[in-house]
């Protein structure tokens, strides 16, 4: 009776042994460029995350009130304005009296000129002249009134006689502090274990983490804030770098954003 076809012992042998040098010389061709691609994978996520960090806080640094950023190194904070206007100083001379602003006394309403960019809410605080020092500090509430009422263009705010006028005529709706905060990021050596947070939410003389949080990028491993309040003479000039580690591999990133300081 004839034999089947196949393949002996030793066939198979030979065959699994040429496969495997085969694989093998294949593996050291093709092992950089798929490490390569995993690299530039890892580090396009990196620099998304810290560009995208990066670039939240300069479009809230953009809305802060002049002369309200203040920074401690790993931190930076600030009072966010939602909108902002001129308020009527005199009477227009109509038969009706004009609401105007009283510096003089307590006032407890006033009439914007003009239209706002967005509607004040109540609970907002109205700004005037906010110039950072003792006597014209929104953070100690010297400069500040909070809104009680809208209607049309008449602002209803606590009773408050503000300490200076406005050479422009100008007020702020400030609608309160935000804060980016880095925590972890000074005893870990670097290793990526830090976070960046946002907090809002919380009143002026309260300490951030009493309000609102979000995280806003993880694997941090280094991050500072500098704040130069005359840059120019219009405007400040807020540097922030961040660096963010994973992987062995760090993406360290720096940006600049201009504040106004101009009241």
């Amino acid at each position: 009776m004839p034999r089947s076809p196949g393949f002996t012992l030793v066939e198979l042998i030979v065959v699994i042994a040429i496969t495997a040098i085969i694989a093998a010389v294949v593996a050291v061709f093709i092992r950089a460029p798929v490490e390569g691609y995993f690299d530039s994978a890892r580090r396009a996520e990196l620099t998304d995350t810290a560009d995208s960090a990066l670039r939240r806080m300069a479009r809230d640094l953009r809305l802060a009130l002049p002369n309200s950023v203040r920074v401690n190194g790993t931190a930076v904070e600030f009072l966010e304005t939602r909108t902002g206007g001129r308020y009527r100083a005199e009477g227009d001379g109509g038969a009706t009296p004009a609401d105007e602003l009283d510096f003089t006394a307590a006032d407890s309403s006033f009439e914007v000129l003009g239209s706002l960019s967005h509607a004040p809410q109540v609970g907002d605080l109205v700004v005037i002249y906010n110039l950072g020092i003792a006597g014209a500090d929104a953070w100690a509430g010297e400069n500040a009134a909070s809104i009680t009422g809208v209607s049309g263009s008449t602002i209803s705010i606590a009773p408050k006689r503000f300490p200076f006028e406005s050479p422009g005529k100008r007020f702020h709706v400030v609608s309160g502090p935000v804060s980016y905060s880095c925590a972890g990021v000074g005893a870990n050596n670097g290793t990526g274990t830090g976070t960046l947070t946002r907090y809002w939410g919380y009143a002026p003389s309260d300490p951030p983490t009493s309000g609102n949080s979000a995280l806003l990028a993880d694997k941090v491993s280094a991050c500072s804030f500098v704040y130069e309040q005359g840059a120019t003479a219009r405007s400040g000039l807020v540097s922030m770098q961040l660096q963010i580690t994973a992987g062995g591999e760090s993406v360290s990133l720096y940006h600049e954003v201009h504040v106004p300081n101009v009241p």
